[in-house]
């Protein structure tokens, strides 16, 4: 899937004076984000939600983890996941991204993300004293699993003083 726009639509629980929140606001909203909120289904249908690093790359949301770790088993079994981001508090923008998850495993495009992710976490991920240090080598040597999470459905969700609900859709090609 490539970087292109979704179409815009403003949700019917937005506030009477409210407009629809750009893609490109959006989309800012989730380069911003340090922390994400990934939510899978169990094998059994229970929910999973933990928290995590993504960085929007390759078209999509794009995160790691380790293949014995509950989120990969659980995308193996059902790879419909929805990522959530935005503020803690009555103000702001919140977005929501629905999609499906797949492995990425070309070497050019695991390269790629691991670029974009030491571009938006700095010293995180590039100082030798940094908390995920060494990440980017291991996913680009395939030591870690890197997802994409291809967007299907969003929502941006502004709060006061002016409620508004916006969804953003992409068709599936």
């Amino acid at each position: 899937m490539s970087d292109r726009e979704p179409d815009v639509f403003l949700g019917p629980f937005s506030s009477p004076r409210a407009r629809v929140t750009p893609w490109a606001s959006a989309l800012a909203v989730l380069t911003g984000a340090e922390v994400f909120w990934l939510s899978t289904a169990r094998p059994d249908g229970r929910p999973h939600v933990t928290p995590l690093l993504a960085a929007w790359s390759l078209g999509g949301m794009c995160f790691t983890t380790g293949g014995q770790e509950r989120k990969a088993r659980n995308l193996e079994d059902n790879p419909r996941c929805v990522l959530t981001t935005g503020t803690n508090a009555l103000t702001g923008v919140d977005v929501v991204i629905e999609g499906v998850a797949h492995t990425v495993d070309g070497r050019p495009e695991r390269e790629r993300a691991t670029a974009d992710f030491e571009r938006k976490y700095g010293p995180h991920l590039t100082d030798p004293e940094g908390t995920w240090y060494g990440l980017g080598e291991a996913v680009i040597t395939g030591a870690v699993r890197l997802y994409r999470v291809e967007p299907r459905v969003g929502f941006a969700f502004r709060k006061l003083p002016t409620s508004s609900q916006t969804r953003y859709t992409w068709a599936n090609r």
